[in-house]
């Protein structure tokens, strides 16, 4: 209303980067909650005395006291509410002039390289928003549960959708699956968003009868998008009653954009068949013109087979203008008609359903055979003793690259693997990867963590761990 240009910021990065954030968009007014003081504090403290700071506004807490200029060493020129209480009843809505006008900055998670800043207009958030509650089928008055940052892409259009729909929003700051199960309970939540690694917490969760029975009586909806699922976790997700549902989005497309819009005759399948279609991104939604996988050297469409990889394109009013200050980026990705190169490998199925094969920089090509680190994540998930997976490529001597499993173990396995040594478990893993894949996509190092490094956001850090995977040289050579 105030015809300002929203900036979410990832409140869980470093101050640097933040301070770099705000420079870069020329922030005028920072919303800061009063846990992030300390960050912003810091942040601005990296300010050049020649660049003047954004003005500061603090977003006060019921539950955690701190005064307006308390324990910080910048100064706040008002509450959230202090603003709320000061305003005018006759302020004039400030309309764009165009709807092609800014409406939004968001900068990429950096998952495969530096932050760019996304600029959406209007024009292209009002198509996302009304598409994404459609595509979803969203009532009146439904009960949302932020499990989806908001600063990631905007909470995919959902904070104008849930208000377009009269919904109500509930929010968190503690992220675990303990929450989020008692906040469902408690307030009834009908709809909630995330990344596969939100499926993948609350599937590995022991729950109650009690619970158990709510989330089959009152079946809630999950979208989840981000990463490519893998089946194993879609089928616990749905044995415990959730109804989810798949999709596929990125910063520059302002949310979901591509759907698996479900057939009433896949009902019928075995639960494990319906979680491999579900696995899937699936057809365009309405709000997109065109959507396509093409062989990015020469532009063509690939064939519908199933089989034969090629460049997710995109075109329509949800793609973004560009990026902010980076005019050589936006060309290398939008070309003059318009249309989106995402860097996301895809094949496309007989039935016209889209399914993502990996990252442009994640495929990993191990004698001249481009391999899909995605198939070969979907078969270690099946494995019970594993809770999370991410493949990459490590230096090979003879192959050139070769497939680099990083795992977590589930703490309540299904195996003994918590007792086996980790050469041991390192054999085992591989083993069971050599009785479902071919031998060439089998990985030839496993590596056991705790935890695997994640963006704010839930993705898996990939660029993290190639970097430990360069960092321990070639692989053991063998030519089998």
């Amino acid at each position: 209303m105030s015809g300002a240009i929203l900036n979410n910021l990832n409140t869980r990065l470093d101050a640097r980067t933040v301070s770099i954030l705000l420079r870069h968009s020329e922030s005028k007014l920072l919303f800061v909650d009063v846990l992030s003081k300390a960050l912003v504090s810091e942040a601005l403290s990296l300010f050049p005395p020649d660049i003047r700071p954004p003005a500061l506004v603090l977003i006060a807490d019921d539950v955690v006291s701190d005064p307006l200029n308390a324990s910080s060493s910048v100064e706040f020129v008002d509450t959230y509410e202090g603003l709320m209480l000061k305003g005018d009843p006759h302020f004039k809505w400030v309309m764009p002039e165009n709807e092609w006008d800014p409406l939004v900055l968001n900068y990429t998670s950096g998952t495969t390289s530096a932050p760019k800043g996304v600029v959406h207009c209007h024009r292209g958030f009002f198509i996302t928003t009304v598409d994404s509650l459609i595509d979803w089928s969203v009532p009146k008055q439904p009960v949302f549960l932020w499990t989806l940052p908001m600063f990631h892409s905007n909470g995919w259009s959902y904070p104008w959708g849930m208000a377009a729909v009269g919904g109500i929003n509930i929010c968190l700051r503690k992220f675990d699956a303990s929450t989020i199960y008692r906040l469902i309970i408690k307030h009834e939540v009908t709809h909630m968003c995330g990344a596969p690694v939100v499926l993948n917490m609350l599937a590995n969760f022991p729950i109650d009868n009690k619970t158990q029975n709510i989330l089959k009586t009152n079946q809630i909806h999950v979208l989840t998008a981000g990463a490519p699922p893998p089946a194993a976790i879609l089928t616990r997700a749905e044995a415990l009653g959730f109804k989810v549902s798949h999709g596929y989005g990125l910063t520059e497309s302002g949310g979901i954009v591509i759907s698996c819009a479900w057939k009433q005759m896949w009902n019928r399948f075995p639960a494990t068949e319906r979680a491999r279609l579900k696995a899937r991104q699936g057809v365009r939604t309405i709000g997109v013109t065109k959507m396509d996988v093409v062989d990015p050297v020469t532009g063509e469409s690939v064939k519908r087979d199933g089989l034969s990889q090629g460049e997710i394109v995109l075109r329509g009013g949800c793609v973004m203008l560009g990026y902010l200050k980076d005019p050589v980026s936006t060309s290398k990705c939008m070309t003059s008609e318009g249309w989106l190169y995402t860097g996301d490998v895809a094949v496309m199925h007989p039935d016209g359903y889209l399914e993502i094969k990996d990252r442009s920089k994640d495929v990993i090509i191990s004698g001249g055979e481009n391999l899909s680190s995605v198939e070969v994540e979907s078969v270690l998930y099946m494995n019970p003793i594993i809770n999370e997976a991410a493949v990459v490529a490590r230096p090979d001597e003879y192959w050139g690259e070769t497939p680099c499993a990083f795992v977590s173990l589930r703490k309540s396995g299904g195996s003994s693997g918590g007792d086996l040594s980790p050469v041991a478990m390192e054999k085992e893993i591989i083993e069971y990867c050599r009785a479902r894949l071919p031998h060439y996509m089998v990985p030839k190092t496993v590596v056991v963590k705790d935890e695997l490094p994640k963006t704010s956001t839930g993705k898996i850090q990939k660029s993290v761990l190639r970097d430990m995977a360069k960092a321990m040289g070639s692989s053991r050579i063998s030519r089998m």
